[in-house]
């Protein structure tokens, strides 16, 4: 670059640093945050455990409740067992749907996955908070809606919960203070690949 255009540059972005400093300054409020990861695109409950890391790097302790996911053997949760003073980690999930194929079963799990929840929610020593499925629960109506959502919305301030899965109710995304939907450009199941460990679990 010449001189000219060097000196272009900074001016820009020294005009870019001032308006996004004064952004960044008008930002005061400091809460637990509701966040929501929906969407029909792979890496939801993936982003909800790399944010459950950086949470475990800053001490904080963590809870995981998994609504759906049966008793896999998964690279997260191998992972986490490293960190058990921090983690409180319960899979309570009886496996996909269409594979238990025992509504009542279902239902009963999502009962005392919420029940865990709600422990987890009062335990003052818990940060942050993922409810892994939690959205397939609702969307077959194996928890009530208003009761989850009005839980969700009274957490205690300090508290940060991350719910995962797809089709996320719109109550849900409009009591949330952070909603990221994953989209599906292009997924390898589609050409013929399996679920790889290290990658899908």
């Amino acid at each position: 670059m010449s001189d000219d255009e060097t000196a272009r540059h900074r001016a820009k972005m020294e005009k870019r640093k001032a308006v996004q400093d004064a952004e960044v300054a008008g930002k005061t409020i400091e809460k637990g945050l509701l966040i929501v990861h929906t969407g029909p695109g792979k890496g939801k409950s993936t982003a909800a455990f790399g944010l459950m890391l950086r949470a475990l790097g800053r001490g904080w302790r963590v809870g995981v409740v998994q609504y759906i996911k049966g008793a896999w053997e998964t690279g997260e949760r191998f992972a986490l067992e490293r960190f058990q003073d921090q983690v409180a980690w319960h899979t309570m999930g009886e496996g996909f749907t269409w594979e238990t194929q025992d509504r009542d079963r279902d239902v009963a799990a999502a009962r005392a996955a919420w029940a865990k929840t709600e422990a987890l929610m009062a335990d003052p020593a818990i940060r942050l908070l993922i409810l892994d499925e939690l959205n397939i629960a609702l969307r077959y109506d194996y928890l009530p809606l208003a009761e989850v959502v009005e839980a969700l919305s009274r957490r205690r301030p300090d508290l940060h919960v991350v719910v995962t899965g797809r089709n996320a109710k719109p109550e849900l995304i409009a009591a949330a203070d952070l909603v990221t939907e994953m989209g599906s450009v292009k997924h390898h199941f589609a050409a013929g690949v399996k679920a790889q460990e290290g990658i899908e679990f």
